[in-house]
Order: C-alpha cells, then sequence, then structure tokens
C-alpha cells in the first residue's frame, strides 16, 4: 500500500508522468514488489479475505492514480478502462502458471520429490 501512496510523488510541478507510464510502473515495480513468492501463502484451501481485501485496496487506488478517475467510480468499471484484471483473478493466473512450471520440471528435480512425498503422505 506504501508503494502506491509514494507513486503519487512522482512528477514535478510543471509535467506530470502520463497514463501509459503510470500503468507500466504499476505492472512492473508495484505488482512485482506486491507479489512476490505468492506462492507461498496462496493456497486453493486457506482463508484469503483479508489479504485480498487489502490487495484490492491497492489496487483500487493505483488504479485512480493512473486514470485520475474519481474515487466513487466503479470498481469494475476503471479496471476495464486502465486494462487491468480484478487482483484475484490475476493471483489465480499466476498460481496456474506456476502449478503448470512444476509440472514441466523433470521427473529427478527436487520440487518433483517434494511433491511426491507430500502426496504420499496425505493419503496415509
Amino acid at each position: 500500500m506504501s508503494a502506491v501512496k509514494c507513486m503519487k510523488i512522482l512528477g514535478n510541478s510543471n509535467q506530470d508522468i502520463n497514463s501509459t507510464q503510470k500503468y507500466f510502473l504499476y505492472r512492473s515495480c508495484v505488482l512485482s514488489i506486491v507479489l512476490y513468492r505468492f506462492q507461498l501463502w496462496f493456497y486453493n484451501y486457506t482463508s484469503l479475505t483479508y489479504y485480498l481485501k487489502i490487495l484490492g485496496k491497492m489496487q483500487r487506488r493505483a488504479i485512480l492514480w493512473i486514470l485520475g478517475a474519481f474515487k466513487t467510480s466503479p470498481s469494475f468499471g476503471i479496471e476495464a478502462i486502465a486494462g487491468l484484471i480484478s487482483i484475484k483473478l490475476y493471483l489465480q493466473k499466476l498460481g496456474g502458471r506456476s502449478q503448470l512450471r512444476v509440472h514441466s520440471f523433470s521427473p529427478n528435480h527436487f520440487i518433483q520429490l517434494l511433491m511426491e512425498l507430500s502426496l504420499g503422505s496425505s493419503s496415509v
């Protein structure tokens, strides 16, 4: 949340950065920092409502900054205009990609061995 608050400082009194630059700054810097190693805390069976609420507020604040929209603008509308998807859907997409990546490892890879051990212990 603090990274999004600090983004407003960018620019100077004569000229601000344009909305395309703001969009790329949010996508490349803020989302990378916020979602660093999300695989450690994003599971299908855990309750993430509190964290998703915080991430949703963060994304809403960033979108309002990117577009210069009013605070009363509907979330889904401004997300569509900004070209961003919901943070929950974005996390599901990243989770699916990480699962595909794990399944593409060789059979003797350390991660594959750990997954086999955890699957074997859960069935006992």
